[in-house]
């Protein structure tokens, strides 16, 4: 792990330009506002980086809304908060244009598409899930239950403040093996644009006792060959 440590950082520090507009329908006052511009985490929430945004435009939304919750589409496609910022780009962004145009909501809520997330506790209960199911797959569970409260708060305040240092020091326990453990399954998940993501027990090794890659991983979720490759291609670009 530790001569990984440049490259674990280079991934932490990804950042993504993205320009927020409110939607011109949902504008209550008599000018437009101007457009938000963020650098955003790749590894972050949408929750944990909009605050400034929602005050930016609130006062030029009808009163009524001002208590709404805020919600983000792409090309009229609701963003799921509780996937992380790089997914999303990645899965909805295809010509690589830059800044992100994302457009901001305060009505009309896609109930049948998105789940609510009314403060960043929400966020932190799904961000931990996630960090527990990970856990079952690699270390049967064993890790997450060792922790300490001040371990699970550290680890969520490093991410929620984007401190490297701070996440990685806790992190770097659900990462590594002990001794000559092999992780039972590799928590692997797929997403492909605005279908269910496909989960699957993966193994970490093959039959033959080598290490698995990204290619096999690939071989074993998609087995046609044109699907896979392109999909690959997808991850790399």
């Amino acid at each position: 792990m530790a001569n990984d440590r440049e490259v674990l950082r280079e991934i932490w520090e990804g950042r993504l330009p993205v320009c927020f507009q409110l939607d011109s329908e949902e504008v209550h006052s008599l000018q437009a506002p101007d457009a938000y511009y963020l650098m955003v985490p790749r590894l972050s929430y949408f929750p944990l980086v909009t605050d400034k945004v929602r005050k930016h435009f609130m006062r030029h939304i009808h009163p009524d809304k001002q208590e709404a919750e805020m919600w983000l589409d792409f090309n009229g496609q609701p963003l799921r908060w509780h996937y992380p910022i790089g997914v999303l780009f990645d899965m909805y962004v295809s010509d690589i244009q830059l800044p992100w145009n994302i457009t901001v909501h305060f009505d009309k809520f896609p109930e049948d598409e998105l789940l609510h997330c009314p403060c960043r506790e929400v966020v932190e209960s799904h961000f931990m899930s996630c960090v527990k199911e990970a856990d079952v797959l690699k270390h049967r569970s064993q890790v997450v239950s060792n922790m300490q409260k001040k371990d699970h708060n550290q680890l969520w305040l490093g991410l929620q403040n984007d401190k490297f240092d701070q996440f990685w020091a806790v992190n770097r326990k659900l990462m590594e093996a002990s001794g000559e453990e092999v992780f039972k399954y590799i928590p692997f998940r797929c997403y492909r644009g605005e279908g269910p993501f496909i989960q699957r027990l993966v193994r970490p090794v093959t039959e033959e006792g080598q290490r698995k890659t990204l290619y096999h991983l690939m071989q074993e979720v998609f087995p046609n060959e044109t699907d896979r490759k392109s999909q690959i291609w997808r991850y790399i670009t």
